[in-house]
Formats: C-alpha cells, structure tokens, sequence
C-alpha cells in the first residue's frame, strides 16, 4: 500500500492552512505529523483520511498490485483514532464492538471478550459508552486502531485524556503494530512517537 501526495493544499475562507506538500507513505512505515498546536497536524491527517476534500493538489491510495482505489472506497482500507471522532454514546461497550466488527474484522480473529480485556475495561462490557470517563473512551479508540485488520492506521493526539497508565499501555501496544501496516500520527509531543523512524514539519507546508 502506498499513499502518494502530491502539491496538496487546504484553504478556509482565505487563509491556505497547508500548501504545496508533497510526499510518499509506504507500507512498513511509520510516520508522525510534528508541528505547534494550529499549525495544521490535525487538518493534514484529516485530508489523508478524506474526512476534508483537498483544495488543490492529489491524494491517491495505491494498492500493492499498482491499482488505484477510489477516494469513496479508503474507509476500507484505514482506522482512525482522534479527539474528533465520535464513538456511539448510546451502545454499551459490547455492542460499539459488535457494531464496529461488521466493518472491519480483529487481527488474529480477536473475539469481542479477548478485545475487551486488551482495552483493560472487561468490567465495562455492559456499560454504556456514554457514561465513559474520557480516558475509557480514549482506550476504546486507540484498542479499535490497534487491533482492526486494515492496512493504514492514523492516531492523531494518541495519548489525549489518558493517566500514566494508559499512556504506558499505549507504548507497549503502537510500537508492536504490524509491519505489514502505515502507521501515520499527528502529534506534538515526542514520548508518542519515539518509535517512527519518519518526522514530517507540517510547518514546511506553508
């Protein structure tokens, strides 16, 4: 899998956020977003995703026999785990996996138990997710990240909300993620990505 960008910008109203970036992210990589806050991190992964069209320029997803997949068909193909994502407040823990399992299957045939015991909320299973602490939410993004069967994932400001704890569970799980996978994050603090071996100043795209 390859995601090729080229002269890629986004502008709102009149003022060009990003400009002019261009760039490859291959499979077996793992990438971070660096850069202030406001500095466009988040508006970056957002264009990659196709969560925001681009105002100029090309994003194309490229598969491993050379074929282009169509922007409509790259929710197949990432998971993503961010402040602005939204979970399904009124399903309990039990059924937002269910419901996420119809869309992208676990790595390794997980069950719906095995993954609410890697997310370390067993206790939680019949809970509803609105009643979440923001950390419990946070550790239901990132387990879905983790733990989808998909060739691209984006954590954007991973470690957002979580205790000590959590932060050191998000170490032990991201640096393991698949070498058959893009790893792709937008942060600004360095303990949540020491593991990429690629750094991309998103303050080079103005």
């Amino acid at each position: 899998m390859q995601i090729v960008v080229d002269g890629i910008g986004k502008k709102f109203v009149r003022e060009w956020i990003l400009r002019g970036a261009t760039f490859e992210l291959r499979t077996g990589q793992r990438y971070v977003f660096v850069g202030p806050n406001g500095s466009g991190k988040s508006t970056c992964l957002q264009l990659l995703t196709g969560m925001f069209p681009v105002s100029e320029g090309t994003i194309r997803y490229v598969d491993d026999s050379g074929m282009e997949i169509g922007v409509d068909d790259w929710y197949k193909y990432i998971v993503v785990a961010a402040p602005y994502m939204e979970l399904v407040e009124e399903f309990t823990l039990r059924e937002h996996i269910d419901f996420h399992m119809k869309f992208k299957s676990f790595k390794n045939g997980m069950s719906a138990g095995a993954f609410e015991e890697f997310i370390q909320l067993p206790h939680a299973s019949d809970k509803f997710v609105r009643h979440f602490s923001s950390g419990m939410k946070q550790r239901l993004k990132l387990g879905l990240a983790f733990m989808s069967d998909v060739p691209v994932v984006f954590l954007d400001e991973p470690t957002s909300n979580l205790d000590s704890q959590g932060i050191a569970w998000y170490l032990d799980n991201v640096s393991a993620l698949s070498e058959n996978q893009i790893v792709i994050l937008g942060s600004n603090v360095s303990q949540e990505y020491e593991f990429c071996e690629n750094i991309i100043s998103v303050s080079a795209f103005k």
